[in-house]
């Protein structure tokens, strides 16, 4: 009898296992995600024997398994969202390594996923559109990560999708048309920069219960269509750009329950005759531009008793007229703001002269192409004969690649393929030819001169113009030690330094123990410093908030490529960055040291050496912070104790309002610079200088934060939300799409 009640509980409890285990293959997947992920502790302790359909769920990890398959996979992280991040000083995305087109290509092999939330795990990247090839999802959740680029329109291909998170990511542009996503039922894009068009999500979407599309760039009026959204409960649509009339039938949806308008420029008079849904409890419509008096059923009536009405700073006349604008306030900010509106009249006129001109371009197309068609051919005999080392983009260098002389002791050449820089290859030169350069070292080409040596102006044999610095060597070294470090010089070639076009080493066979001496020849960048630039009105005038952005975006650019290569200790400063014609950033002081004695005034070496690498890199992040403030109020700081009173006052300042952070800025550049895109900017100088070198954060994180700053301003300068008489003067250099009002 034991034997069989035995037996029993045996097969009771194999039976449950057997059906729930999960398939091999989808095992390895669980373990791929883990590696891309990089093991975040909420997955740390998984391994070979985990049983993952009977993991217990918690809030941070959830998978549940069907079939042998997953079906669920919800795993929550740590990290921090963009907003967040700003505040912290370790990196808060993934690093490098990680793509987000391989990590999707392994989430999408478990085909049988209804459920998927990636949420705070520094995801980076534009989210692939092979996500749509998980068929069967019916929830979509990728919540403060750092998401980029547009929403893919493969997204309407989830036919079964219930709800769609995307929240808190660095997403921008107009968001695809989701009418094909019929049963939706919650939609929040809140906390991106999407935008300016309102999203097209259908007239008969009767299942959407949610809709959050808050914190965002949106400007357009609230279209009439969501009055058939007869389900909807909650509606946040605040922090937008959103203009027109509030749309009376808001209110008087069936199902609603909280509707928050808020931080828009919604204008004129509310209607008198709003009805309120018996489930509405909430309504915030606070820092429009409305007027008029409160609906009944928004104000003190029996009825709305229950319900919680916030309307401060609008110029509404029933209310305290201290939480309120004046009438002509909201009368001149609602002309501002309010799309011109068009007469039938016009409209056919715009269509006449649109044809016209489309004409006109087609013609010129037409015959430019021709042109152009007659000119390519022309360039490319002509460059067919040219050096083939002349390419366009940034450059790869072969591995193990050595330097070398050819056989008939003439020039060597570096093994090496290059992209975009327009460099000619790396050269290897002889003392002759560096004569022949600078004129045998003639005084009149002496540039500036130095304990460790001169530079001079040189002119090559093609006619480009360089800069050749002449170093002696205090010791003697063997030229296996003098390869590797002019192997490591080689490398020094980005659009944001000042590359390194070769170099000379001169030994001296008749005195083996007589040093040698290196000749490193360096582009030519002639348009002047950034200190330059700050130091003269007219030339700093011109460096508007777009053009400082994508400069200092530059600087942090050439310090992650040196920092890469394991290139510390920099001397970053503004007489050390150079702008070429385009005010594109070129570093040219950095610290690649020849051998040891060389001494720092190397245009390769900074001046101070520090006891650690960690310690070198925290110190560059410091510099960067003293040119962001730097741009910002548009003059040099002369000391560390200067920075860090001004680091006090920017510090004070946002914490205050954003009238005095708007005082402590350039005067060249108020009224041309978003407000978030100031802010964000100000909070990483001060996290770049933070007493403590170890609180200071990574260049990547920098980057990071430097692109959403970018991503803002762009998005106000493509609104076309400019205030002040700038808006025809500037022109983005920076790439990216962000808003919001310019202070």
């Amino acid at each position: 009898m034991k034997g069989f009640l035995f037996l029993g509980l045996f097969l009771f409890f194999l039976v449950p296992f057997s059906s729930s285990q999960l398939v091999p293959a989808e095992s390895r997947i669980l373990f791929q995600i883990q590696q891309f992920l990089e093991n975040p502790p909420v997955l740390q302790e998984w391994n070979k024997w985990t049983n993952f359909c009977f993991l217990p769920q918690s809030p941070s990890l959830v998978i549940t398994c069907s079939g042998n398959h997953i079906t669920e996979l919800t795993i929550v992280g740590n990290k921090k969202s963009p907003f967040e991040s700003l505040k912290s000083s370790s990196p808060q995305a993934l690093s490098g390594k990680f793509s987000i087109d391989s990590f999707f290509t392994v989430v999408t092999k478990l085909s049988s996923l209804k459920k998927l939330s990636l949420v705070s795990l520094g995801l980076w990247g534009s989210l692939p559109a092979k996500i749509s090839r998980l068929h069967s999802l019916e929830v979509l959740n990728i919540t403060s990560n750092f998401i980029l680029g547009e929403i893919p329109s493969s997204i309407v291909n989830f036919k079964n999708l219930k709800s769609l998170v995307l929240a808190r990511n660095l997403l921008n542009g107009s968001v695809p048309d989701l009418k094909g996503l019929k049963i939706l039922e919650e939609l929040d894009l809140s906390g991106n920069n999407l935008g300016p068009k309102f999203p097209s999500l259908g007239d008969n979407n009767n299942n959407l219960v949610s809709l959050n599309l808050s914190n965002n760039i949106f400007r357009s009026e609230i279209p009439n269509g969501l009055n058939k959204f007869t389900h909807l409960q909650n509606l946040d649509l605040s922090s937008n750009k959103l203009v027109g009339p509030m749309p009376a039938f808001l209110f008087s949806l069936p199902a609603i329950q909280s509707i928050s308008i808020a931080k828009n420029q919604l204008s004129g008079a509310l209607p008198g005759s709003v009805s309120c849904s018996n489930n509405l409890k909430f309504v915030d419509f606070s820092s429009n531009l409305l007027m008029g008096k409160l609906p009944a059923c928004l104000g003190s009536s029996s009825s709305s008793r229950n319900r919680t009405v916030i309307n401060v700073w609008n110029c509404l006349s029933s209310t305290s007229t201290k939480s309120q604008h004046p009438h002509t306030f909201c009368e001149k900010q609602a002309i501002a703001v309010k799309p011109p509106p068009r007469t039938s009249d016009e409209k056919e006129q715009s269509t006449v002269k649109l044809g016209v001109v489309l004409g006109l371009i087609a013609g010129i197309v037409v015959v430019v192409g021709a042109v152009g068609f007659l000119i390519f051919f022309i360039v490319k005999k002509v460059v067919r004969n040219r050096d083939q080392g002349y390419k366009n983009d940034s450059f790869a260098f072969e591995k193990n690649s050595t330097l070398s002389k050819t056989a008939d002791g003439g020039n060597a050449r570096r093994t090496m393929r290059m992209v975009s820089l327009g460099l000619p290859p790396y050269h290897v030169f002889t003392l002759e030819e560096m004569e022949e350069a600078t004129n045998s070292f003639d005084p009149t080409n002496l540039v500036g001169e130095g304990s460790q040596g001169q530079l001079y102006r040189g002119w090559l044999r093609d006619g480009s113009v360089v800069l050749v610095k002449c170093l002696k060597l205090k010791q003697k070294h063997s030229p296996q030690i003098l390869q590797q470090h002019m192997e490591m010089i080689s490398k020094l070639r980005h659009r944001h330094l000042v590359s390194v076009l070769g170099h000379c080493v001169v030994t001296y066979q008749d005195h083996p123990n007589t040093a040698s001496t290196v000749f490193i020849v360096l582009e030519n960048v002639v348009n002047g410093s950034l200190k330059d630039h700050l130091s003269d009105w007219r030339k700093r005038d011109v460096l508007k908030w777009p053009q400082r952005m994508g400069i200092t975006m530059g600087i942090a650019k050439g310090i992650q490529y040196l920092h890469t290569g394991g290139v510390t200790g920099n001397d970053i400063k503004l007489e050390n960055v150079l702008l070429d014609e385009t005010l594109t950033a070129r570093i040219s002081s950095y610290n690649i040291s020849l051998p040891p004695k060389v001494g720092s005034e190397s245009p390769l070496a900074g001046p101070d050496h520090f006891t650690s690498a960690k310690e070198a890199e925290k110190e560059d992040i410091y510099q960067l912070g003293v040119i962001l403030l730097e741009v910002i109020i548009g003059r040099p700081i002369n000391s560390r104790s200067e920075a860090e009173d001004l680091k006090l006052q920017v510090e004070t300042a946002l914490a205050e309002s954003p009238s005095k952070l708007r005082d402590l800025t350039d005067p060249c550049i108020r009224g041309t610079f978003a407000y978030d895109s100031l802010k964000t900017t100000v909070q990483i100088a001060i996290n770049c200088l933070e007493k403590e070198p170890s609180r200071r954060p990574s260049v990547e994180d920098v980057l990071w934060h430097m692109q959403y700053s970018i991503q803002v301003q762009e998005g106000t300068t493509n609104s076309g939300n400019l205030s002040g008489n700038q808006s025809g003067k500037l022109s983005g250099k920076i790439s990216g799409n962000l808003n919001n009002k310019l202070y």
